[in-house]
C-alpha cells in the first residue's frame, strides 16, 4: 500500500469517487469545486493506493491554535467500501503520525459523528483520546 498526497494527476477522479462514499451530499463536480475552494486555505488530500485501486482517502489541514499548538486536523477520512478491515485506516494513521512529526505538529485531531461506533473503536485503538464534546449551531 502506497500513501500519496493528491495532485491533479491520473488518480484525481478515482480519489474523489472514494471521497463521495463519505460525503454523499455532493456529486462529483460539486465535490471537486469544494475541494479546490478549500485547497486555497491549506486543505490537502492523502490517499492509499494499491495497484490501480484507491483504498482510502483522507482530507486534512495543518493549523495552529492556542489550545493545540501546531496540529493536523483530519476533516474527512474514508476507507473504500471494498477495502474495509484490511489495514487501510491504520496505514493512513501511521502516515499522519509520521507526517505530523515531519511537519512539526504536536497533535492530531478529528471529529467523528456520535453514531459511528466502529470508527470510534478504531480511533481509540490508534491511540486517540476522547478529549472534548464538539458543539455546533447549524441553523
Amino acid at each position: 500500500m502506497d500513501v500519496k498526497l493528491l495532485t491533479k494527476d491520473a488518480d484525481y477522479e478515482a480519489v474523489l469517487n472514494v471521497m463521495l462514499q463519505l460525503r454523499t451530499s455532493y456529486d462529483y463536480f460539486s465535490l471537486a469545486q469544494q475541494i479546490e475552494k478549500q485547497q486555497e486555505n491549506g486543505y490537502q488530500i492523502v490517499y492509499v493506493k494499491s495497484g490501480e485501486d484507491i483504498l482510502g482517502v483522507a482530507g486534512f489541514v495543518i493549523g495552529e491554535k492556542l489550545a493545540w499548538g501546531k496540529h493536523i486536523y483530519i476533516d474527512d477520512l474514508v476507507t473504500n467500501t471494498s477495502s474495509r478491515s484490511h489495514g487501510v485506516g491504520a496505514c493512513l494513521m501511521k502516515w499522519f503520525k509520521e507526517y505530523a512529526t515531519a511537519t512539526g505538529c504536536q497533535q492530531i485531531h478529528l471529529d467523528s459523528g456520535v453514531q459511528r461506533f466502529s470508527a470510534h473503536k478504531f480511533y481509540l485503538r490508534e491511540g486517540f483520546k476522547i478529549a472534548s464534546h464538539h458543539f455546533s449551531l447549524t441553523d
